[in-house]
């Protein structure tokens, strides 16, 4: 018998995960970001940029998770940054770069606190967020395309680092 989320079995459980949205501002993509971290017990999202709001189109897609799920806005990515690393965070960019490790292949580090910087839906982490970074992690791709959805990105990402957390 199929079972809704109400009446599963998952314990409930919060990581040290904060996501550092850099510039995302799809409506859709911050719903769905929304979702994704409630379903995976991240700590926080940060969404850094102008103009950023949670109106209807975010709450439709969302389903009521920004109720549950702790967030902030933030104008300066790098200010954000520069805090978290004060506060012993491991920063990691989840993009490709030339020197980016399949996630599948990086222990994190138990015990430490995880920023996770996501890039902006159509030019990705900046070159100024990658420089601060402890490690530029990828998901490998096998077909013709380079990239895929930030948000699909992000939950792939959120799944193998909450599994080697667990």
């Amino acid at each position: 018998m199929q079972l809704d989320y109400y009446s599963s079995n998952f314990a409930k459980r919060t990581f040290p995960i904060t996501i550092v949205c850099d510039n995302i501002n799809n409506a859709p993509n911050i719903g769905s970001l929304f979702r994704t971290a409630d379903a995976f017990g991240i700590e926080n999202i940060v969404f850094c940029g102008e103009g950023i709001t949670i109106g209807r189109k975010v709450t439709k897609t969302s389903r009521s998770t920004e109720k549950f799920v702790n967030y902030e806005f933030a104008k300066n990515t790098l200010e954000i940054i520069t805090s978290l690393k004060a506060k012993s965070y491991q920063i990691i960019a989840l993009e490709i770069t030339s020197i980016s490790k399949p996630i599948h292949n990086h222990q994190f580090v138990q015990n430490q606190p995880i920023a996770l910087i996501i890039g902006d839906e159509n030019f990705g982490v900046s070159e100024s967020l990658l420089e601060q970074c402890d490690h530029a992690l990828h998901i490998n791709m096998f077909g013709q395309n380079s990239s895929m959805n930030v948000v699909q990105a992000t939950t792939i990402a959120l799944y193998e680092i909450t599994k080697q957390l667990m």
